[in-house]
């Protein structure tokens, strides 16, 4: 068992080496495949036979994902209609380790007859494929993984990331930010991590535990109590938040005064709380709760006046996390 345990573990490290080698083959013809898709009113058709074409529908959903139309084209279907798909305004997408035009001649044919742009990627640089094709990256590689050098192992992964390099090389060109994600994924978990805001949680008007300047130690109690927040907040006559007491700070309190009762509000209030833009994403929220190791935020509004107070326990009811 352990020969096998080492074994899998060379399979690894050679895929990975065939991968890391691409970088350095990465050229012009990269940058002239990405000004093609970004110059693209149409979509980016993708075509492979056998594993490529597994990795194929891989770099497609990578692409749909990312806000570039895309869809994956099966040769053999295509020869049965599905050619009716492909319109001159599109861009094609070719995999193909051999290069061998084959099942790919009906596709190719179409692109040429439509004027459509083809981008290669291939391992055989020097092909029927690479011939017909206006763009080619580079997917070559020195071995497969197999022992027999037969079975397609690092030749796909190279095309899988040479796809991924693409399709994000484009995102990072397009600006293509977190939450313009999260508006193409809204039913799964990072749709709720990207798209839910603090506004839709958190707690404002009677919720809140509110004291003023001269409130005693008392009502601060009863009202952290009360509301179970673990805090209370002061707000000033302008509206805007001018401090907070959190239980936190009364344990501190507690152990190094013996009366509490005798301050006010005014004078164990942290005069600075961590404050929060109340239409910020949750995910936002929760960094900053984990990056200063706290579990209340006071919201604002775009005027800076208080709007709300935000626990972790209201993110984790989110099922952000």
């Amino acid at each position: 068992m352990k020969d096998l345990i080492e074994y899998a573990r060379e399979v690894i490290r050679h895929e990975a080496k065939s991968v890391a080698a691409m970088a350095d083959r990465i050229g012009p013809s990269f940058a002239d495949a990405a000004a093609e898709v970004l110059r693209c009113r149409g979509r980016v058709i993708v075509a492979g036979m056998g594993k490529s074409g597994l990795v194929g529908k891989k770099i497609a959903a990578t692409f749909n994902s990312t806000g570039i139309s895309s869809f994956f084209l099966h040769p053999a279907e295509a020869m049965h209609g599905d050619l009716g798909l492909v319109r001159a305004d599109d861009i094609l997408l070719l995999i193909s380790k051999s290069g061998r035009l084959g099942e790919m001649e009906i596709i190719v044919s179409t692109a040429k007859r439509l004027g459509i742009k083809i981008i290669l990627l291939t391992a055989t640089l020097e092909s029927e494929l690479a011939e017909r094709a206006d763009i080619i990256l580079d997917c070559s590689i020195e071995r497969e993984a197999c022992p027999n050098n037969l079975v397609p192992t690092s030749s796909s992964t190279a095309a899988l990331v040479m796809g991924d390099a693409l399709a994000l090389a484009l995102l990072e060109a397009r600006d293509f930010s977190a939450e313009d994600f999260a508006q193409l994924h809204p039913g799964g978990f990072i749709g709720r991590r990207l798209l839910k805001r603090v506004n839709e949680v958190y707690h404002t008007g009677e919720a809140m535990p509110l004291v003023g300047a001269d409130a005693t130690m008392k009502e601060m109690i009863l009202q952290m109590t009360s509301k179970r927040l673990g805090c209370v907040v002061m707000v000033g006559d302008d509206g805007r938040p001018a401090g907070m007491f959190t239980d936190g700070d009364l344990r501190r309190l507690a152990e190094r005064e013996e009366d509490i009762f005798r301050f006010r509000a005014s004078e164990v209030m942290n005069p600075r709380p961590k404050l929060i833009r109340d239409t910020v994403l949750l995910d936002t929220a929760l960094a900053t709760m984990e990056q200063h190791a706290i579990t209340q935020l006071v919201t604002i509004d775009p005027e800076g006046r208080l709007s709300g107070l935000i626990h972790l326990h209201d993110i984790l009811k989110s099922k952000l996390v």
